[in-house]
């Protein structure tokens, strides 16, 4: 069994909202490839929301319904950022661990 520190954290939750995790040697395989490009779309969706975001707190007249959605969607975006970031954080450790016992 894979220890709890060498599970990859993925980029989705489960459909209770729990955190889902990949357990594999192989970076390339199918789902280890799903993931990283799932992480992609969701660093490049919120690269131009926070574009979007930019430019509606730039103008004085916007909705306030506007920035309500603003705020829902940037919140999601963080959340989804912040899995990426800790992801790439826990296999980073793993590899500089890893290394060192080489």
């Amino acid at each position: 069994m894979t220890a709890f520190r060498e599970l990859r954290l993925l980029p989705w939750t489960g459909p209770d909202g729990k955190p889902c995790f990949l357990s594999t040697d192989d970076n390339d395989s199918h789902m280890s490839r799903l993931a990283d490009n799932m992480e992609s779309v969701q660093l490049g969706m919120a690269t131009d929301l926070l574009g979007q975001a930019l430019d509606l707190l730039a103008d004085a007249d916007t909705d306030p319904d506007d920035l309500r959605l603003l705020t829902k969607d940037l919140t999601g975006a963080l959340r989804d950022t912040l899995r990426v970031a800790t992801s790439r954080g826990q296999r980073l450790g793993s590899r500089s661990t890893d290394h060192r016992s080489h």
